[in-house]
């Protein structure tokens, strides 16, 4: 860097000299300019052609301490020769010695300086030695008083300006490399923080005064599915809708965004002034959906579980009785009695009573699902025999079905009750769906998990039957008993896993059974 400030330094200096000398010209009366003259204009071509040379020595990245060596020796040769050419000890160039000495101080330290400014010194004074030697005036003092003087001068002045330049080159590295270390130190924090801001598991979003977002971190573009920039400069009310109602501060609120796109969310956030500008909002927020989703699961559970242990109480409570009824009504049969409508009444006694003992057996499956009898089965397997089964069902008349099951998965499952999920679900589907409707069954691998996904394309549920979707006896259809995905639901908790759906007009209606590998 310091060669590149000599480069730019011996250009000046060599324009100086130029204009110095073409002015001399000028004020001259017209006439041929004189061998000094032109050999002068050589000189200072030849100082522009060897800054040239090391210019591009420079570009290539060749240039080194000897390239710096060179150009101050060589300004010195130039100063001297220039000297000679305009006139020895009264030329009008002398101060080219003292640039070559600043110029050796820039990029050579003092020693350097201090170097040149001897070199400088010998050169000038021989120069002025031998010309007055060459001199055709008659013999006395090598140097009268007055060349001894201007002699004198230009030697202190030369070391003056070495000590001084020295001393000035000292601070100015101090300075710069202090200056670097402060940059580096800058440039340290500055990724540290954005280390930091990157790295944070919270979103983290900031407006000014108009509620203009003025920087929105990589947790924040996650939660919000923002790409790249793109939440900046927009108003905060179109990336949080609501959060208006939280400003100017909230230590703790809750936002749902997305509805209405089908991708809820629920962010926990906090808002807070920010510092050093009035208006301006600092919001921090963390994606609160799962954590809702796990504790609407857990209550769910909780709940499912004391009606379990009632209902179970209640069956077996009914059990005995329907048994009796039932026992009563085929005794009544046997007799043969000639009375149809007798014999008409029995029969419906009997299929009753048998449709109630299914019932029964049902809700007792619901209440106290049996232990999963656990093996490894192959899931893929598993899953393609379940719906390639279900395809003759009446209910997947001309509905599209597609099965995708995109690597073999084995898992610890019991095989009966896991059918018993996937028939409840693709039937539901096919239901859902009706003709000319899809159902599409994937599986696949996440994290320690398997996920079988059951897709069809209605989208019916809305937000209100969300939250009673697994409840015993809630059904939307008619005839249904409403135990089919509470049994699901306590299948999947029992093996371990978890069941989740999502719904939307749009984009239809899916169920994803987790399931430990």
């Amino acid at each position: 860097m310091r060669l590149v400030w000599l480069v730019l330094f011996r250009t000046v200096a060599a324009s100086l000299s130029l204009v110095i000398t073409v002015g001399r010209l000028l004020i001259q009366p017209l006439e041929e300019p004189s061998r000094a003259d032109s050999l002068s204009l050589g000189v200072i071509i030849a100082a522009y052609a060897s800054t040239v040379v090391v210019g591009i020595r420079l570009r290539r990245e060749r240039a080194g301490r000897l390239d710096a060596w060179v150009q101050v020796l060589g300004d010195v040769v130039i100063a001297t020769g220039l000297v000679y050419l305009s006139g020895g000890s009264d030329s009008p160039l002398t101060f080219l010695y003292s640039l070559a000495v600043i110029g050796a101080a820039v990029v050579l330290d003092w020693r350097g300086a201090l170097w040149v400014a001897a070199a400088g010194a010998v050169s000038f004074s021989s120069l002025v030695v031998v010309l007055r030697l060459t001199d055709a005036a008659p013999l006395g003092p090598v140097l009268s008083s007055r060349g001894l003087f201007v002699l004198g001068s230009n030697l202190l002045a030369l070391g003056l300006i070495a000590v001084l330049a020295g001393y000035l080159s000292r601070q100015l590295s101090a300075t710069g490399g202090a200056l670097s270390a402060r940059e580096a130190d800058l440039r340290r924090l500055g990724g540290l923080q954005q280390q930091i801001l990157s790295s944070m598991p919270s979103g983290l979003i900031t407006c000014d005064s108009q509620r203009r977002v003025t920087f929105v971190n990589a947790a924040a573009r996650a939660i919000l599915q923002v790409e790249g920039v793109e939440g900046v400069g927009q108003p905060l009310e179109a990336l949080l809708p609501g959060v208006a109602v939280l400003a100017p501060r909230s230590s703790r609120g809750e936002l749902v965004v997305g509805a209405e796109h089908g991708r809820r969310r629920i962010l926990g956030l906090s808002v807070t002034p920010l510092e050093g500008e009035s208006g301006a909002l600092l919001i921090v927020f963390q994606d609160l959906t799962e954590l809702r989703r796990m504790e609407e699961d857990l209550e769910r559970s909780d709940r499912l579980a004391s009606l379990g242990t009632l209902s179970a109480q209640l069956a077996h409570e009914l059990r005995n009785p329907l048994a009796a009824m039932r026992g009563s009504a085929q005794l009544l049969a046997q007799e043969r009695s000639s009375d149809v409508v007798v014999q008409k009444l029995t029969n419906i006694l009997v299929r009753e009573s048998d449709r109630l003992g299914r019932l029964v057996e049902d809700f007792l499956r619901f209440a106290r699902p049996p232990e999963p009898v656990r093996r490894e089965v192959p899931l893929d397997s598993l899953l393609t025999e379940t719906v390639d089964m279900l395809r003759a069902d009446p209910l997947a008349r001309d509905v599209r079905v597609e099965v995708s099951a995109r690597e073999p998965l084995m898992a610890a499952v019991d095989p009966d009750q896991l059918r018993q999920v996937l028939i409840n679900l693709v039937r539901n589907g096919f239901q859902a769906a009706g003709p000319k409707g899809e159902v599409k069954v994937g599986l696949a691998r996440s994290e320690k998990e398997a996920q079988i996904r059951v897709w069809d394309s209605a989208g019916s549920i809305t937000e209100e039957m969300m939250g009673h979707l697994f409840e015993p006896f809630f059904t939307t259809r008619d005839g249904g008993t409403g135990l089919g995905l509470s049994t699901a639901h306590s299948i999947v908790r029992a093996h371990g896993g978890s069941i989740r759906v999502r719904s939307d007009p749009a984009e239809g209606t899916e169920f994803v059974v987790g399931l430990p590998l």
